[in-house]
């Protein structure tokens, strides 16, 4: 019989949810499977769901018809976000994500053979949410401007790679025809000089044509007024021998060269969109104050934290907490009683993980205490594994300042750290004039 079990993590701290069904919900790319049982009932009815909006509507509609009184735990993979954002608009249903790692780990643990007899995924989520309900959390979402900004972090990074693996194609382009152009533009591949350039000029013996005239004129538009510069890279191009003059190869390098920088110049326009909407997401979301104040986040890396942490101050009970959920904490592995080793985090949200450890090594660049904490971390460790350090104490800190909704206060950490006696921090507390 699937029996309705009451627990703290899907519930209210007064009333926990009692639910009049449960679905185990296995997205697929043309239909989904579902599985539900009703509560007290042993029956468990199997069906496919057609992967539309209309399909979704009639089919929440219909529970809602069925079951009038209570809600729904819909059980699902959390990597399907699309999914996940759909069930919002149906108050009955009630989603609970699971770790697709778990669910494949639950699945081994109960059926090690794979064979085609085991049961399919949505009886497993099924399962899982009946009997193990007491470990899952139920989704809650967070404020539409809060995930409005973490979408938009997440969108812009994607671009920013896929930004960077246009540079680095680029460069190996021109590596082939033109080394000489990686001097000529500076080191950002993707600045509107370098690809008004590359455009214009494919190859050396394109630019080698151009006057001198011209190319202080193009030079002088691009804000590039350097004497000394200017003179260096008009030699370069007077002087410049071609790698090679075999026309195969300049044709379709050439052809490579403008290709890819005609996406670096399509791209440029919408990468400038992300940071204004970034920026006025973040300017006006209500813990802007908080994370503005930490030194060395700035406008790329504070709005990135805020919406790592969010607006629900019960999502995280400790430091610990968000040091285990971002995959900064690492995991410690035993064997038998006496081998045990150390390892990174891998089942975290990366993104996540990669937003804390940029802070944390942006920091010591602006904060004392931080700089001396890396390089006392430094004589003992290499730099990856200081830096997780580094961002572990930051979380400590950051946690207490957003449970207590201040800003950060680097003069006042300084003099609590002298207070508490630690050697390596005394000399900084001088410097802060107090």
């Amino acid at each position: 019989m699937i029996m309705n079990h009451q627990n703290q993590n899907t519930s209210t701290a007064s009333t926990p949810l009692v639910f009049a069904a449960f679905v185990g919900l296995d997205w697929g790319d043309e239909k989904h499977a579902l599985s539900l049982g009703a509560a007290g009932s042993t029956t468990i009815e199997r069906t496919f769901l057609e992967q539309t909006p209309e399909a979704l509507a009639d089919w929440a509609n219909a529970l809602r018809t069925r079951f009038p009184n209570g809600k729904i735990a819909v059980c699902l993979e959390q990597a399907r976000g699309a999914l996940l954002s759909a069930l919002l608009q149906y108050e009955h249903l009630v989603p609970y994500p699971v770790n697709p790692r778990s669910l494949a780990r639950f699945r081994e643990a109960l059926y090690p053979s794979r064979s085609k007899n085991d049961p399919v995924d949505a009886d497993l989520l099924l399962e899982l949410i009946v009997k193990h309900r007491d470990r899952l959390r139920p989704w809650r979402p967070d404020t539409v401007q809060t995930r409005q900004l973490a979408l938009a972090n997440e969108q812009r990074r994607h671009f920013i790679d896929h930004r960077t693996a246009l540079t680095n194609q680029l460069t190996a382009h021109l590596k082939a025809i033109f080394p000489q152009a990686l001097e000529l533009v500076g080191e950002d591949l993707a600045s509107p000089m370098a690809t008004d350039l590359l455009k214009k000029w494919s190859t050396l013996q394109a630019l080698q044509k151009v006057k001198p005239t011209m190319l202080r004129k193009f030079y002088y538009g691009h804000n590039s007024r350097s004497e000394q510069l200017l003179t260096q890279r008009l030699q370069l191009i007077k002087t410049a021998v071609a790698l090679t003059q075999d026309p195969a190869l300049l044709a379709l390098h050439s052809l490579a060269i403008q290709t890819l920088v005609a996406q670096l110049q399509a791209l440029r326009p919408f990468l400038d969109q992300y940071d204004e909407q970034i920026a006025q997401l973040f300017a006006t979301h209500p813990d802007a104050a908080i994370f503005d104040s930490l030194p060395g986040a700035g406008a790329v890396l504070a709005p990135r934290l805020l919406a790592a942490l969010g607006t629900d101050r019960d999502r995280f009970e400790s430091a610990v907490a968000i040091s285990c959920y971002s995959g900064i904490a690492p995991v410690t592995e035993q064997s038998g009683k006496t081998q045990h080793w150390v390892h990174l985090r891998w089942s975290c949200p990366k993104f996540v993980r990669q937003s804390w450890h940029e802070f944390a090594n942006s920091s010591r660049k602006f904060s004392p205490w931080a700089a001396a904490c890396y390089e006392h971390l430094r004589r003992k460790m290499d730099h990856h594994e200081s830096v997780r350090k580094l961002a572990y104490k930051w979380q400590r800190i950051i946690w207490r300042m957003w449970q207590d909704r201040q800003p950060y206060d680097e003069a006042r950490y300084l003099r609590s750290l002298q207070q508490r006696g630690l050697e390596i921090y005394a000399p900084l507390t001088a410097q802060t004039g107090e």
